[in-house]
């Protein structure tokens, strides 16, 4: 597990720079915390870091963004808006969830359980005029990852 404080938003952006120097294919990274707590900032962090030069929008409204950046396919979802589990097998997303694609997913609670096991579970919450984050890996790649994130200088 790794607990640090994130004093802004471009410390934010710094550690999903930091990120995108660790994840691999088949990573699925679940984005936990209230509105405005900085899962998109994160996740424009990661596309930052791997080059993504364009307009990183929350996927809000699209559900999901297609990112084919670097090395990878990243798929970007945002479920806030789901009113049932039911809606993530209903819009036929479980065939992105593969070895060949990292899925970051924001609100992931509101797909109940039908989403796969995440390997990486990020939690931030306020702390003040900054965030609290909390990453867990749930999975050997997770740990593989968060084991080469802590390495990872800034």
């Amino acid at each position: 597990m790794l607990k640090m404080h994130l004093p802004d938003e471009a410390a934010t952006r710094a550690l999903g720079a930091r990120l995108a120097r660790v994840i691999e294919p088949g990573l699925f990274v679940y984005l936990h915390g209230d509105l405005g707590s900085g899962k998109t900032t994160l996740a424009r962090g990661v596309l930052r870091g791997l080059g993504f030069q364009g307009r990183v929008k929350s996927p809000t409204y699209t559900l999901v963004e297609l990112y084919t950046v670097s090395r990878l396919n990243l798929y970007h979802f945002d479920f806030y808006r789901f009113r049932d589990p039911k809606e993530w097998r209903d819009a036929g997303f479980s065939e992105y969830f593969s070895d060949t694609s990292v899925c970051l997913v924001e609100w992931p609670e509101k797909a109940g359980g039908l989403l796969p096991a995440a390997d990486l579970d990020i939690a931030l919450e306020f702390a003040g005029d900054g965030r609290d984050l909390e990453i867990r890996a749930a999975t050997e790649s997770g740990k593989a990852c968060l084991s080469r994130l802590m390495q990872t200088p800034l």
